[in-house]
């Protein structure tokens, strides 16, 4: 195209086009765009060939979740995890960091309040409330007496990582895996 010159494989236009009759401006316009409908019609073929690719690996990401989560189910109904409960009674200093912790369906929780830097455990002892920040502080307050939970609301706080959605669960409720194993 005359007085135009090419850039990264487009081409730009150099010229003024103020002096272009509204009948060359729409012809130009319409070369254009002409030009443009069959790389728009390959961008829509690569664009949903790539859709059914990534909805191929959500599937098998998936399925990978689903067995992953049934081997858990089977390995807490066996009894390979312990309880949150049997945890503090057995386990005397640590950080909440070190262990995983599930609800009965699988889902993985973390201990707290949601956005909260660190996992941590209310206790009671039915006045006080207290706030174990490791394992080793929730060890002590349990052998203590004392109770997860507020005064009138016995449970664990837990949420959903990466979520706002919280819950009091019981700690017998909860199933506790060694962080490091998958």
């Amino acid at each position: 195209m005359a007085g135009g010159r090419r850039r990264y494989g487009v081409k730009t236009m150099s010229e003024d086009l103020t002096g272009l009759s509204d009948d060359e401006l729409e012809a130009r316009i319409a070369d254009v765009t002409a030009r443009m409908r069959p790389l728009e019609g390959q961008l829509a073929e690569l664009r949903a060939e790539r859709d059914v690719l990534q909805t191929e690996r959500r599937r098998r990401q998936r399925l990978a979740q689903r067995s992953r989560r049934a081997e858990l189910k089977e390995a807490m109904r066996s009894g390979r995890f312990p309880t949150f409960a049997q945890l503090l009674a057995e386990v005397e200093k640590g950080s909440f960091e070190d262990y995983r912790y599930h609800l009965k369906t699988g889902g993985e929780v973390r201990l707290g309040f949601p956005g909260a830097r660190h996992q941590s455990v209310a206790f009671t002892n039915g006045r006080r409330i207290v706030q174990a920040q490791d394992l080793t502080q929730a060890a002590e307050l349990y052998a203590a007496g004392w109770e997860p939970g507020a005064p009138g609301r016995p449970g664990v706080r837990v949420h959903f990582a990466g979520t706002r959605q919280e819950r009091l669960v019981d700690p017998e409720e909860i199933h506790v895996r060694p962080a490091g194993e998958g």
